[in-house]
């Protein structure tokens, strides 16, 4: 941000009025960029900096943002005292960032809303005073922090690699790979631009629920905001990752949290709104996830999570609700099929004495229940019985109905209340039954709920993606539904339990919604890391037992790291001295989490160490 005033100041020094003792003469600066006055635009064309930061290219023509520019230039001043030009408050808002009461149009404000946190973030971090890059204020620091990162440690795992226990070598990628990727989830989904922008169908994600639980450990003083800033520049990414009639499922808690603050449900929905539109919100899904209530501190209990439901199109979208209500129990010629009961109640507006005909086959004659009648004409139903499309189940006619016989309209049957998918315990149940550790995560989600969301919208060899990736329930019901899949979890457990528990997979484990869909194994995946820089110290620290173990590793990032600053005058027997986690956190603090991971554009930067495959798998990989 500071280079990029001073080359504004640079540029701009030349003519006498606008820079007044090395200090920009903001008024008559922003009066000319408000006129479009052509000799200080010409001047602020020769900067690459201020061209990339406030012009856009159309054509062979370079549009001028002046309203980016004018706060740019106006905000400056406020910098040392905040990174934002909202006030230190959260509530609804108009466009101009003026609160109100009542609005038929409103947006939800909060501190550093017009930020991105800096890298890093993740439901397990330390607890520490975070760093806010604001959108206007410090471009230059948000680009660096989105490049796209060198992707490393390459592995291939199929049915033959897993018996081995011996993972495959990548010799090529493309983005019909199921993909895990172990890294920070907001700089990871940016890393997949290149190759999947516009083309992901359905994402699903079980975020910190910012509870006081579940180890969303930010800034006491700006918890919430720091949570919907967290949430805001992941959305933002992910809605552009969706195709135009893609769906994304954001599971939410609902209970009143520990820390004395209602849910983060409403402000989620609000902001949700903002992003995907108002218009794209489809519905919101209720999950029973337990039998009886257990959190009755406020007297009343809760036993469901929501998942709110949104589009990227609702012009584009085409919800295959039928999937998620029915289940296939038939099949004629390798065809599923249901059947159906054709009958109505007859009675008010629908009583049609000419709907009660006999229907006559060579099992007998068929008539409507007494009070109900055909929902087919005489016509539809001699077309069924001709084309042998119908039973006698139980002594009354029913007709096969095959996916192509469903139409939009049926969609409107279905309900959104979850009753039936599963509850915590199963869940619980099922990584118990895979071998692993049922109390390793506080909510976890079991298959049948994420096999009747990813039903609801995707068909075989659509693409899924969770950058929550957790327990990795997500991924492995996908790859059973013969969808694509992306996951993606920075945490160390990523080789512990979803990788594991996808080769269970594809070894055929006969767990969750295996036996329902007849899986018997198969497929493969992907494993790969973004390359580390930074975030190899930033695990020494997490694991360091001792303050003495954090005084030799703070040696090392002396001469290695990327450091955002040093500790003046180290003394070693003073630092000895703190709380382990003071000095865990006064060392993580240190390190410039822009550096996070290594950045491709540093590939053949020799201190790396990137082998020729890997350059190669990365020249691949971020093709257009």
């Amino acid at each position: 941000m500071q280079n990029l005033l001073n080359d504004l100041i640079d540029i701009l020094k030349s003519k006498a009025d606008f820079v007044v003792d090395g200090k920009l003469a903001k008024n008559i600066v922003v009066e000319k960029a408000l006129q479009l006055d052509s000799e200080f635009l010409q001047l602020l064309l020769t900067s690459d900096s201020i061209k990339e930061h406030f012009f856009k290219k159309i054509g062979d023509v370079f549009v001028f943002d002046k309203i980016k520019f004018q706060e740019f230039v106006s905000n400056k001043e406020f910098l040392p005292n905040s990174y934002t030009s909202f006030k230190n408050q959260i509530g609804l808002a108009n466009e101009e960032g003026m609160s109100f009461k009542q609005n038929k149009e409103v947006v939800l404000t909060w501190a550093y809303k017009d930020c991105v946190l800096e890298g890093g973030q993740d439901k397990e971090d330390v607890k520490r005073d975070e760093i806010f890059y604001n959108e206007t204020l410090a471009p230059n620091e948000i680009t660096r922090l989105f490049e796209e990162k060198v992707l490393t440690n390459f592995e291939k795992w199929d049915k033959e690699s897993i018996e081995n226990n011996h993972a495959k070598p990548v010799i090529s990628l493309d983005n019909n790979d199921n993909l895990l990727i172990k890294g920070n989830n907001l700089l990871a989904l940016y890393c997949l631009q290149k190759q999947y922008l516009g083309k992901i169908k359905l994402i699903y994600i079980d975020p910190p629920y910012n509870t006081g639980n579940d180890g969303f450990k930010y800034n006491d003083s700006f918890n919430h905001s720091t949570w919907l800033t967290f949430m805001k520049n992941r959305l933002e990414i992910a809605r552009k990752l969706l195709s135009e009639d893609g769906i994304i499922f954001v599971q939410i808690d609902n209970s009143p949290s520990s820390i004395n603050e209602s849910p983060e449900y409403g402000y989620l929905s609000v902001l949700l709104d903002e992003i995907f539109n108002r218009k794209n919100y489809l519905t919101t899904l209720i999950w029973k996830k337990k039998g009886n209530p257990s959190n009755t501190q406020q007297g009343i209990g809760t036993i469901t999570e929501s998942i709110l439901m949104y589009c990227k199109n609702i012009e584009k979208v085409d919800v295959n609700l039928l999937e998620f209500k029915r289940k296939y129990q038939y099949e004629e010629d390798g065809k599923p099929y249901n059947l159906e009961y054709p009958v109505k109640t007859n009675n008010g507006e629908y009583k049609r004495e000419t709907m009660n005909f006999p229907i006559k086959t060579k099992e007998g004659i068929f008539y409507p229940p007494e009070g109900k009648r055909w929902t087919y004409n005489e016509e539809t139903i001699q077309e069924k019985i001709l084309n042998n499309k119908y039973v006698i189940d139980e002594g009354k006619f029913k007709i096969k109905k095959f996916p192509e016989d469903y139409k939009k309209g049926d969609c409107k049957l279905y309900n959104n209340l979850l009753l039936n998918e599963g509850s915590l315990k199963k869940a619980k149940d099922e990584l118990a039954a895979l071998g692993f550790d049922r109390e390793m995560f506080d909510s976890p989600k079991p298959e049948g709920l994420l096999q009747s969301l990813i039903n609801i919208c995707t068909k075989e060899g659509e693409l899924v993606l969770d950058f929550f990736a957790g327990s990795g329930t997500t991924p492995a019901v996908a790859h059973k539904l013969r969808r694509k899949w992306i996951a993606i979890e920075q945490m160390d457990y990523i080789k512990d339990l979803p990788e594991i528990r996808l080769k269970k997979v594809i070894t055929g484990e006969q767990g969750g919604i295996s036996k329902d869909v007849s899986w018997q194994g198969g497929g493969e995946f992907i494993y790969c890391e973004l390359k580390q820089a930074n975030e190899i110290f930033v695990q020494k620290i997490r694991k360091a037992q001792n303050v003495n173990e954090m005084v030799s590793i703070y040696g090392e990032m002396k001469s290695q790291a990327f450091m955002r600053y040093e500790i003046e005058n180290f003394d070693i027997n003073e630092f000895q001295k703190l709380d382990f986690e003071d000095a865990q956190r006064i060392l993580l603090n240190c390190l410039d989490k822009n550096h996070l991971y290594v950045n491709l554009s540093e590939i053949e930067d020799n201190q790396y160490d990137i082998s020729p495959s890997e350059k190669i798998l990365n020249k691949e990989f971020y093709k257009k």
